[in-house]
């Protein structure tokens, strides 16, 4: 049964209580009927005056209070629509937020969009408490889908959510390679605010990203509030040699130091196996899977090592940009990070897109082979594309089999 809604000491009927009085009397009556004679005419002559002014009072206070709860509801809106720049610099105007504005075409209305699910304590929670949640850890990693642009939005509102609570995280993008480190840090120095060049500075469009201006945001919030960006990701030329030649291609120190010296337990190797397959639509040969599943560590790896460097180097913690696999807590980032700062306080959040017949928040949670949660939180959006990537590329194996592919 849903509570009721009527609040202790709200008038209704039978409130106050004037039946206790006895039959025919009100407060006047018994208060003058109880005090000497010789004041009960002046108090029969006060009585209307301390009735009006009770009155009045009352509804002072009253008019005091619905403008004090207005006043309150108005600043928290414009909380939540805006955030205030920090350390004097000026906030992106357009740091809005993106659930007054989903930019994403699919499944807006559905019922959980924009929710935000702890999956462990099983309950919701509103952005503003999300922020002030995420605000007392030490390490953020928040997972994305790449081409969904209210996930961007949404990184972007959480970096200067933190920045108005006073922290200062560098930000780790894993879409920007160590190689890109020094075109990124020359851009910087030479335009440190300018958000719209960084794209092209670091070679964005070479990399298979989705346009620069989808991610633009997010450094937009971050130079705003002139937090350090970071680059997270392994080279591309080592990803491929590693993924030739195994995880042996890093020398021994290098891998004792990634951590990539201990091996995943058997259910979570064959845990990330199993997704890799499905990622590449069970298509691949079981025996290009190994390789994968190592190119898929070391990146982690090297993730994690990226935000322990830039936490390290005197930053006010740290926050990664990537994509949603790499912040499984069972064998992601935080799988690493666990083994090499303990004593870390890392919150990792998924941003997720719905699925229409998805309806409870439990739905979408990734899970670890235990059934336990994979994720600290899922903050659900709409979804940004229908295709049937795995049916195209059937489709297109299928005509190269009968002889009628591109050449």
């Amino acid at each position: 049964m849903r509570p009721s809604r009527t609040f202790p000491g709200a008038r209704c009927a039978g409130w106050p209580p004037t039946r206790a009085l006895g039959p025919g009397k009100d407060r006047t009556t018994v208060m003058t009927a109880t005090m000497p004679i010789g004041r009960r005419a002046n108090a029969a002559q006060r009585a209307p005056m301390l009735e009006l002014f009770l009155f009045l009072t009352a509804g002072a206070v009253v008019i005091a209070l619905a403008v004090g709860v207005t006043i309150a509801v108005v600043a928290v809106r414009a909380r939540a629509q805006t955030l205030p720049a920090v350390r004097g610099v000026t906030a992106p105007a357009a740091v809005v937020a993106p659930w007054h504005d989903w930019r994403a075409p699919l499944d807006r209305d559905h019922p959980l969009v924009g929710d935000i699910w702890l999956p462990q304590e099983g309950i919701f929670i509103v952005p503003d408490a999300f922020a002030d949640r995420l605000a007392r850890h030490d390490i953020i990693l928040i997972g994305e889908v790449h081409d969904n642009p209210d996930h961007h939005r949404l990184q972007a509102w959480l970096i200067a959510a933190l920045t108005a609570r006073g922290r200062a995280p560098a930000v780790v993008f894993e879409m920007i390679p160590d190689d890109r480190r020094a075109a990124l840090a020359d851009h910087l120095s030479k335009r440190p605010t300018d958000a719209a060049g960084l794209g092209a500075a670091v070679g964005w469009a070479e990399m298979g990203w989705p346009d620069w201006s989808m991610y633009a945001p997010i450094a937009e919030a971050a130079l705003a509030a002139r937090l350090p960006l970071v680059a997270g990701d392994l080279p591309r030329a080592l990803r491929r040699q590693i993924g030739q030649q195994g995880l042996g291609v890093l020398s021994t120190t290098r891998r004792r130091q990634l951590a990539l010296d201990r091996p995943l337990s058997p259910l979570l190797a064959a845990s990330l196996t199993k997704e890799l397959a499905a990622s590449h639509c069970d298509l691949l040969p079981e025996t290009a899977l190994p390789a994968m599943a190592a190119v898929q560590r070391a990146r982690d790896a090297a993730l994690a090592d990226a935000v322990i460097e830039a936490r390290a180097a005197g930053s006010d913690g740290a926050l990664l940009i990537t994509g949603n696999g790499h912040i499984r807590t069972d064998r992601g980032v935080p799988w690493y990070l666990a083994r090499r700062v303990p004593d870390a306080r890392v919150f990792a959040v998924a941003l997720a897109e719905v699925i229409g017949e998805a309806l409870d928040a439990d739905d979408l949670v990734p899970r670890a082979p235990t059934g336990l949660p994979a994720a600290d939180a899922i903050w659900y959006t709409p979804r940004a594309d229908d295709t049937d990537h795995c049916a195209a590329l059937r489709a297109h194996r299928a005509r190269e089999m009968m002889g009628e592919g591109d050449g």
